[in-house]
């Protein structure tokens, strides 16, 4: 009885002594004797709170507080509680939202216990209160298992953001987004994404390409005032990796597609800009000395380490499809690939990461004591090699021929595993024969346009003997690929989720390719041994959806990685249904299940 007095006791204590302090802090913000009062109309809390990059001890807390009119700082206080009503503060402190960070502030919230879910809140002045955040810490050791949300490729101008709030009915503890959060694109009616803006109420500000300080702050207050960004963000931590519209379409480490240094200024710059505004806004942990260097490890206790890679900012050298040549960069693709009299690959001197988080990126898995390794990475990472009998159609806008071409090469792979390469014709063993129908990448801003580094990463996985699965976006599309060296060794899988809005291949008239690309065509010929079996028009697919945008839910234990690709009906309206496309289960022994 007298210990349960004692914890009463304290709880109280606890709970009132959080309550005069935020009674003193409130009162102490009339202005130093003057009589004047600082804030005549409170701050707003206008973009919610968020919380991210979760340990097992602390998180990160974030908001933004500034009142109408008025550049003076807002000081704040913080608090985290074991329940909603915040009677048990566990932790709690001081921080300002400064015009210097655009109004935004976070903190890093510590002293918390592993595996443990926290509400969170900001107290302002003139007893002004922020919504009411939850959070969690990571587990520090056994824990039977994990569910996360993976999103990519926000455009708000495209659409609502269903797939966020799909993800808030779901038992996702964690949310990762790895990429294009924001897009760059001003609000021109010819700019990619703009089509339905108006008639939807989502047309973009500033009107121009963001550029400035002000334009990328704009840009990312105008994102989270969508109410589902603001739901997302309230209801669970996020682990978030920039990729290349968070500072300009097809961005590199000296460059970008969509950047112009005659009227836009210098690329360093702005790159610094954009780096500097992505931290004040996303509840990322932040290297004050380097904005720029983002790769960081998360471990969820002995299930799996989490490795976010930056493929696009920290390292990247310029794409081959950048340089503005004639045949799409394919030349160059080509000559990097060929060996010089030493034997010796021009492109293995170029790099999608620097050799420092490279060296980084295998010095945490070698230390990793975790049953998997799971890459947060911005790109796709598989080889999706498609046949030129198929390509050199579809390059030159032969619609017919790409659709005989692409029936040709199917038939042909059907025919093989039916019947064995006995049955084949000799103009099928042409087509299916790499040397006489070489195998070409369709998007060289991805790994495929980095082949000799792809190489290095996954010879590391290999030589590690670690349990890989790669988590990708970028493409808008699904897919789902083994991981296959150049000597065709598999080495792990890709789970690759499709947008949140952006369009896919259905934008340009390929919406239904999906099951060519596959394999899943050849279902009412081979039954459902076609699914997944690698018998589309690139080798290591298993599964396309080139039609829908949704997200990834990814579930993970000791013997499974289990994804589930979740799809909205539409877009185009908030109002929506979900439907699951694929399940796809990896188990430990590296055996695929398709569901």
């Amino acid at each position: 009885m007298t210990d349960l007095v004692n914890t009463k006791r304290r709880e109280f204590l606890v709970s009132s002594t959080s309550a005069a302090a935020a009674l003193v802090i409130s009162s102490s913000l009339v202005g130093c004797g003057t009589g004047e009062e600082p804030f005549p109309i409170p701050p707003a809390f206008t973009y919610g709170v968020a919380s991210g990059d979760p340990l097992i001890d602390r998180v990160i807390l974030w908001t933004y507080a500034k009142a109408p009119d008025n550049v003076r700082t807002v000081p704040l206080t913080w608090q985290v509680a074991l329940a909603q009503n915040f009677v048990s503060i566990v932790s709690s402190g001081s921080v300002d939202a400064a015009e210097a960070n655009g109004f935004t502030a976070k903190v890093d919230a510590t002293g918390l216990t592993p595996g443990a879910s926290y509400f969170y809140r900001f107290l302002g002045p003139r007893d002004t209160v922020s919504p009411v955040g939850k959070t969690r810490t990571l587990p520090a050791a056994s824990v039977a298992s994990l569910k996360f949300a993976v999103f990519s490729c926000s455009l708000y101008s495209e659409g609502f953001f269903n797939a966020y709030d799909d993800a808030l009915k779901t038992d996702a503890q964690y949310v990762l987004h790895i990429g294009d959060y924001i897009y760059e694109y001003g609000s021109g009616p010819t700019q990619y994404g703009n089509t339905d803006a108006a008639a939807l109420g989502r047309v973009v500000t500033p009107a121009n390409d963001i550029v400035s300080l002000s334009d990328y702050r704009t840009r990312y207050a105008l994102y989270r005032s969508d109410a589902n960004v603001r739901a997302l963000h309230a209801a669970m931590p996020w682990i978030t990796i920039w990729d290349d519209h968070e500072f300009a379409n097809n961005a590199y480490f000296n460059g970008a597609e969509n950047h112009k240094p005659a009227t836009q200024g210098d690329w360093t710059t702005r790159k610094n800009i954009a780096a500097k505004v992505y931290h004040e806004w996303m509840p990322i942990r932040t290297d004050t000395s380097n904005l720029l260097k983002i790769y960081r490890s998360f471990d969820f206790g002995s299930l799996f380490s989490l490795h976010m890679v930056d493929t696009r900012i920290e390292g990247r050298d310029q794409q081959y499809d950048n340089f503005g040549d004639a045949d799409g960069g394919f030349g160059r693709y080509i000559a990097g690939i060929t060996p010089n009299a030493s034997g010796v690959l021009a492109d293995a001197s170029r790099h999608m990461i620097s050799a420092t988080q490279q060296a980084w990126l295998t010095s945490q898995m070698s230390t990793s004591k975790a049953t998997w390794q799971i890459l947060g990475n911005q790109v796709i990472m598989g080889k999706m090699w498609i046949p030129v009998s198929v390509t050199q159609n579809f390059n030159t806008g032969n619609a017919a021929g790409f659709v005989a071409a692409t029936q040709a090469y199917l038939t042909a792979k059907a025919t093989r595993a039916a019947g064995g390469a006995a049955a084949l014709t000799p103009t099928q063993v042409a087509l299916l024969d790499p040397s006489r129908n070489p195998r070409l990448p369709y998007n060289l801003d991805s790994w495929d346009g980095y082949p000799a580094e792809r190489e290095r990463v996954l010879q590391s996985v290999k030589s590690l003997n670690k349990k890989l699965v790669v988590l990708s976006g970028d493409s808008h599309d699904g897919w789902f690929n083994n991981l296959t060296t150049l000597s065709d060794e598999k080495v792990g899988v890709e789970f690759a989720g499709t947008s949140v809005t952006s369009t896919g291949f259905e934008a340009v008239g390929l919406g239904a390719v999906g099951s060519a690309l596959d394999g899943s065509a050849l279902v009412p010929q081979l039954g459902n041994a076609a699914i997944g079996a690698g018998l589309g028009l690139i080798d290591d697919l298993g599964y396309a959806n080139s039609s829908q945008r949704g997200y990834l839910l990814m579930t993970v234990t000791a013997d499974t990685v289990k994804g589930e690709y979740v799809y909205m009906s539409t877009v185009k309206s908030s109002t929506y249904t979900r439907s699951i496309g694929r399940t796809i289960t990896v188990d430990t022994s590296g055996k695929t299940t398709f569901g």
